[in-house]
């Protein structure tokens, strides 16, 4: 089990990071999901970059796994917290894009592949990994906090940010556009779908066997 674990595990890890350089070497290059008919200066495309919540929940899931690779049995304070806000974010990550993002976009070449390696094959890894070979349990009070007030946290940064300069790294976030009542509707439903999924880790890492 353990060596069938380090290999899953690896092998997440090592899509993960290819899908996070490869969006980046598009992004340098002035391509983008979303796409803009005028890309702004690099740094500014490489900051609105971290913004999206796809990279940041990609993030968590390489740095999870790459710890996971190295030993499947890890646990600790921290690390509780970085794998449930991972698995939870790319889970969410995955069903967003299914059911509100992908209708719009119409992408093609190394763009579509960026697309679907963040958005669907990253996320399938992740969660058939985390129910297959956990580790569990794993699931805390401190770190439901944290995966909690991590999206909150990142929604008010990105509705301020967003206010101030009219960028939004999703459409369904641009109060411009779209109007408050919308995007508060949103926002409350992204919140409840971060808890149901919080609940329903935990009581699938209490209820499953302990693995390793």
């Amino acid at each position: 089990m353990s060596g069938r674990a380090r290999g899953w595990h690896a092998l997440t890890a090592v899509v993960t990071i290819v899908a996070l350089a490869l969006q980046t070497v598009l992004v340098i290059d002035g391509a983008a999901v979303l796409a803009e008919e005028d890309p702004p200066s690099l740094g500014l495309r490489l900051i609105r970059l971290v913004a999206y919540f796809t990279i940041q929940s990609n993030l968590l899931i390489a740095i999870a796994t790459v710890l996971l690779a190295r030993d499947p049995e890890r646990d600790g304070t921290g690390f509780r917290s970085l794998r449930l806000a991972g698995i939870v974010g790319i889970t969410v990550t995955g069903l967003v894009h299914f059911f509100l993002l992908r209708p719009l976009l119409d992408l093609e070449g190394a763009s579509y592949v960026a697309d679907k390696l963040l958005h669907m094959l990253v996320p399938a890894l992740a969660v058939i990994g985390w129910f297959a070979f956990g580790p569990r349990p794993r699931v805390e009070s401190r770190a439901i906090t944290v995966s909690l007030a991590w999206p909150i946290g990142w929604l008010a940064v990105i509705l301020v940010a967003g206010t101030a300069t009219g960028w939004f790294p999703y459409p369904f976030l641009d109060h411009e556009e779209k109007g408050w009542g919308s995007v508060v509707v949103v926002c409350i439903a992204i919140t409840a779908l971060f808890g149901g999924l919080i609940a329903l880790y935990r009581y699938a890492d209490r209820k499953l066997s302990s693995v390793p």
